[in-house]
């Protein structure tokens, strides 16, 4: 299974999605912000980065941008998980290097099909 990186600045919303990908066999780990979620890249090769868009010390745009400029997460599946459901936001993460977007409320159900999608 992936080994999955899940950065949103809610504790909630970072536990309901760890525990969703966990119980279908994935390896999570949890980042509160951008910054941290971009040190563990650093440390950690992820096969999935989940993150949230709308993040103090560093949003979710801003980490897509950091991690493509990494050679390790030039291919790597990154999703954005949010509240942002506009097409400029979306336009944005795309150009930015996002390969896809999941708007929250999300069924558990969406969100692993989503990752098994990106994973093949």
């Amino acid at each position: 299974m992936a080994s999955i990186l899940a950065v949103d600045d809610s504790a909630s919303m970072r536990q309901m999605v760890a525990f969703t990908l966990k119980n279908a066999g994935h390896q999570v780990t949890e980042a509160a912000d951008g910054l941290q979620a971009l040190e563990l890249a650093k440390r950690q090769n992820f096969d999935v980065v989940i993150s949230d868009v709308n993040m103090p010390k560093m949003d979710g745009i801003t980490l897509i941008k950091q991690l493509r400029l990494l050679s390790a997460y030039r291919m790597v599946p990154i999703l954005m998980l949010t509240t942002e459901s506009g097409g400029d936001k979306k336009s944005e993460g795309k150009a930015a290097g996002a390969t896809g977007w999941i708007v929250k409320p999300f069924s558990p159900e969406q969100l692993l099909q989503t990752v098994k999608k990106v994973t093949g």
